[in-house]
């Protein structure tokens, strides 16, 4: 066989791969490495094989080749192939020793002395090291050691900023605090040409910053553009609806509490793309915020008709029997709203000790995630625990120092240990850290901070405080009852009396209320005057 000839088959088994002919892409690579017996050809029928789903039979052929430890693209392929085989164990020692410090750097490794040629072409291509990092990492969250998973995912990174996947794997994972993860993103060296990625990535992580600094963020990525043909404005392309950045803004709002905002966002967006899971996973969210069980539904039905064997789906099923007040977590132990919202049901049917199991193994599994010790420390105040419950707080809050919700439930603790002037600095800093306007959903913080007031006798702060909680919701008794009992105080009875008596109205039988509108009245009447009449 001629020469020309083998390169024309070289030719027919890329066009195979191309068009997914992996049986005919196998038999001429065969052929072509037979004839050749030349390592990129042992390597081209090694990748056809890999791509036909014939694992064990690539690695055997990579393996019996005498290159296999010299040559970086043999080894990781290899490494590849018992990865599919779930042999992670014989994963990282074809791999090869290699450490890597809590900074994600990488040291005493022999790799430097291995040959990887370069292919010739213009494409850019990620750096062969930061695969077989991420590989590691792989195998080893594969072998529940999350903690060098983290370091290899950290040493991925650093070695290629394109290496997304692991990117991806230590924020979907949690397994980096916000400020780890802004402290990665600072140590990795972007090229020149990568500032549009540097902003991409910094939307993508936590999003813990002052309102106007995340919204500075998502505007400065929209102005990213390129335009293809400077004498013609209208070939200029921006990211501004690119589903990947309008994904990161419907999490934010969903972490701001704008639910609404956030599925009018991602309901637009699944139009678009219906099978984005990223999307579909805060769409799934923000309806069971907002109850919506018909939603939920048939996202459930959907979901798990076109992917049963993901989390999402059956995720998206238990929100829908959570909604309607009737698990996840067996299809991928590694899914966290799963284990968060596995809890979440217990807690709500107040199954204390199954919740708490939910949440401890969402704090061992994503250290980097400040809600399972949100949630134990709830469930421990739901049984006066108020001491630990405290404890699990700071933890949250040294985890995710700028979620409002931590500074609202260290208030409350405050407030049952009578620790009022701690209660009013927690309640001040919640509203401090609302990165938007007030909405309904913190209305009971600003009633909590009223009752502060009221305890410390500072009525007429008390006064404005249950006011401004009546501007974002007028149907809430607990207002109607704090401001009637603050007036009450302030033997102001003919108000104390009809604030009672707007409370009753909402709920007709609410004991304290009652009691408290017959004393009203009757030390009204004791003072000698009518006090509906003085109300008039």
């Amino acid at each position: 066989m001629r020469e020309e000839e083998v390169e024309k088959l070289r030719g027919v088994v890329r066009d195979c791969v191309t068009k997914h002919l992996y049986s005919s892409a196998i038999f001429f690579a065969d052929k072509v490495a037979a004839f050749t017996n030349d390592p990129a050809d042992i390597y081209m029928q090694a990748q056809a094989l890999f791509l036909g789903r014939h694992f064990r039979r690539a690695f055997h052929l990579l393996n019996a080749s005498k290159i296999v430890l010299r040559d970086l693209r043999f080894r990781y392929l290899a490494a590849k192939c018992l990865e599919e085989l779930k042999e992670w164990d014989q994963c990282l020692q074809m791999l090869g020793d290699a450490k890597v410090d809590e900074h994600g750097n990488v040291y005493d490794s022999k790799d430097v002395n291995v040959m990887y040629p370069d292919e010739d072409g213009e494409d850019r291509e990620i750096n062969i090291s930061s695969a077989i990092c991420f590989l590691r990492g792989k195998a080893y969250e594969a072998l529940e050691n999350r903690a060098q998973a983290r370091l290899w995912y950290k040493a991925a990174v650093k070695a290629d900023p394109l290496c997304y996947e692991a990117l991806e794997c230590l924020i979907e994972n949690h397994m980096l605090t916000g400020e780890e993860e802004t402290s990665l993103l600072s140590s990795i060296q972007f090229g020149p040409e990568d500032d549009w990625l540097t902003s991409f990535y910094s939307c993508l992580i936590k999003k813990n910053d002052a309102e106007n600094v995340v919204e500075g963020k998502f505007i400065e990525l929209e102005k990213e553009g390129y335009n293809y043909n400077h004498s013609d404005p209208s070939f200029a392309h921006t990211w501004k609806n690119n589903t990947d950045l309008l994904v990161c803004k419907a999490e934010y709002y969903h972490q701001c509490g704008e639910y609404q905002k956030c599925f009018e966002l991602t309901s637009a967006l699944l139009e678009k793309d219906p099978f984005h899971m990223k999307c579909t996973l805060i769409h799934v969210a923000a309806a069971t915020e907002l109850g919506h069980s018909n939603e939920l539904y048939l996202m459930a039905c959907s979901l798990t008709k076109d992917y049963p064997e993901k989390a999402l789906s059956w995720f998206a099923v238990g929100c829908y029997y959570y909604c309607i007040k009737n698990k996840a977590t067996n299809h991928d132990g590694t899914f966290a709203p799963a284990w968060i919202g596995y809890g979440n049901a217990y807690a709500a049917k107040e199954v204390g000790d199954q919740a708490m199991s939910a949440y401890r193994t969402a704090a061992r599994l994503f250290p980097g995630c400040h809600l399972p010790a949100l949630y134990i420390g709830m469930e421990y105040m739901r049984t006066h625990s108020f001491k630990l419950a405290e404890q699990f707080f700071m933890q949250a809050k040294s985890i995710c120092p700028t979620d409002p919700l931590v500074y609202n439930e260290l208030g409350v603790v405050a407030y049952h240990k009578k620790e009022y002037d701690k209660a009013v600095c927690w309640f001040e800093k919640t509203l401090a850290h609302i990165p938007s306007a007030l909405s309904e959903i913190w209305e009971p913080t600003v009633v909590n901070l009223g009752h502060v007031y009221r305890k410390l006798k500072m009525f007429n702060e008390a006064i404005k405080t249950y006011e401004k909680a009546l501007t974002l919701s007028t149907r809430s008794v607990s207002t109607y009852a704090g401001l009637a009992y603050t007036y009450h105080l302030q033997d102001n009875f003919a108000v104390a009396i009809d604030m009672y008596e707007k409370a009753l109205w909402l709920k007709p039988d609410d004991k304290f209320c009652g009691e408290m509108l017959a004393i009203a009245l009757e030390e009204g009447a004791h003072r000698g005057m009518d006090p509906k009449l003085e109300y008039r």
